[in-house]
């Protein structure tokens, strides 16, 4: 049996703030939205394609946050063209998400919340960058 991607789901301290990033920004299509009991947003479906979702969902709480050196999920990346690269470069930067890190296959980038997302070409490298060893 193969298993396959069915969802991503990332709590955030701000839907509205996390939608505009990952739908606005990154551009990934507004498949559902969720609210609570009480009428209030909790969640928005992003399409990730091949059939899986991202859930973006409402924060319960506002701590604690994981660290980078905890343990847990590190980064969620999603794919792009190699000949896009310096267009998703150019496009974060303007909307206020600067490239934090970066090697010959993915760009690196924080959410509002401060998740590490990626935006990767891999397995074809950036012919601008050197190849790792």
């Amino acid at each position: 049996m193969q298993l396959s991607v069915h969802h991503l789901a990332v709590v955030t301290a701000d839907l509205g703030r996390s939608e505009a990033f990952y739908s606005g920004i990154l551009g990934l299509p507004v498949l559902q939205r969720w609210s609570d009991p009480e009428g209030r947003a909790r969640s928005v479906w992003l399409g990730l394609g091949g059939g899986a979702f991202l859930a973006v969902e409402r924060a319960a709480a506002p701590e604690p946050m994981r660290s980078d050196e905890a343990p847990g999920w590190h980064c969620v990346a999603l794919g792009i063209a190699v000949q896009d690269r310096a267009r998703w470069r150019g496009r974060l930067i303007a909307a206020g998400f600067p490239v934090v890190r970066e090697s010959a296959f993915t760009l690196y980038v924080r959410d509002p919340d401060g998740n590490l997302v990626g935006l990767s070409h891999h397995p074809v490298p950036d012919p601008l960058r050197e190849p790792p060893c």
